[in-house]
């Protein structure tokens, strides 16, 4: 499938005034009928300040409706947009067009699911897998005793230790940019590691060697090949590898 889509003359959606057309490969794939997966061209319309999320949305609204993809907040929070973008997983609420047109040249941006996790539809993938391995780390506060009658107090010191890791928005772009997720999806991956880091190092919690004994498993941290790609896929800039790292150290020290 490699056809460009033409709109009739008589339903020509808008285009805005000093916008530059650009061409977008998405891979499709349908369900219903998987032999028909492949690329599709459209042409659109583009100003600098466009997100790429505009770009797919103008499409879906104007161009063809069976486009399917994943968005919600746009801004950059919920994370559901994530997707190959030019072969590097994006947020496509964060990645500006000025950052690719070119002036006097009409460029190809090409889209496509992002890797590791089974393809539902289109853009769209199977997130529970990712999240099967979110929950086996056991993202939260554990402690014992009874409850506080304030809130627990840490110090801003203690806090610094975890704060970058705080910032996973669970959109799986660096678990899916993992050369050994691709190739043996039952790593837990950098996502599940980076959610077990900042847990692992809050004052307050009381599990980090339950945690530390998960991740020295066969499908744990030892299984990092220290590539760097979830930390440049990471569009909250946290130092994933840096993290994983951490965990090994911890590992190794517990001993």
């Amino acid at each position: 499938m490699t056809a460009a889509v033409d709109t009739p003359a008589s339903v020509q959606p808008p285009v805005p005034p000093g916008s530059t057309m650009v061409t977008i490969k998405v891979y499709r794939f349908n369900p219903e009928d998987p032999d028909a997966a492949g690329w599709q061209s459209y042409r659109v319309p583009a100003l600098p300040s466009d997100r790429f999320l505009n770009l797919l949305l103008y499409i879906k609204g104007y161009l063809d409706g069976t486009l399917t993809f994943r968005r919600s907040c746009a801004h950059g929070v919920c994370g559901s947009d994530a997707m190959r973008i030019n072969g590097v997983n994006r947020l496509a609420c964060k990645m500006l067009m000025k950052d690719f047109l070119v002036e006097g040249k009409e460029i190809t941006v090409t889209v496509e699911p992002i890797r590791g996790l089974p393809v539902e539809k289109d853009l769209v993938v199977d997130m529970e897998p990712f999240f099967d391995a979110f929950r086996a780390v056991k993202p939260f506060l554990m402690t014992s005793g009874n409850e506080p009658t304030r809130e627990r107090i840490q110090s801003p010191t203690d806090r610094e230790r975890f704060d970058d890791t705080t910032k996973c928005i669970l959109c799986a772009c660096c678990t899916t940019s993992c050369p050994v997720y691709w190739m043996d999806g039952s790593y837990f991956g950098p996502a599940a590691i980076v959610n077990a880091h900042r847990f692992i190092f809050d004052s307050r919690d009381e599990g980090a060697a339950e945690r530390l004994e998960i991740l020295n498993g066969v499908d744990g941290v030892w299984r990092c090949r220290t590539t760097f790609n979830c930390t440049d896929a990471c569009p909250r800039g946290i130092q994933v590898t840096k993290a994983i790292q951490e965990v090994k150290r911890a590992l190794l020290f517990s001993r």
